[in-house]
């Protein structure tokens, strides 16, 4: 899928992405699609938008997969 920013396929992690390739990564994969119904997300991340649930990630302190697995459990 083309999403319109290149990353490297292999890696998201913080030391092989910008700012501003994380930034993109996380508005473009956890957009709103205004269908509450089938999508969930918001009741995954308790009401809070992805770019405030990951900004640790796009700042670049904390990386995605530990963020997402707080919200795992």
């Amino acid at each position: 899928m083309d999403n319109g920013f290149q990353i490297n396929k292999n890696s998201l992690l913080i030391k092989d992405t910008t700012r501003e390739q994380r930034e993109k990564y996380i508005k473009t994969t956890y957009h709103c699609i205004a269908d509450c119904d089938n999508c969930g997300m918001c009741k995954i991340f308790h009401g809070k938008q992805p770019e405030i649930v990951f900004a640790d990630y796009i700042e670049g302190i904390c990386e995605l997969a530990d963020i997402a697995s707080e919200y795992k459990r």
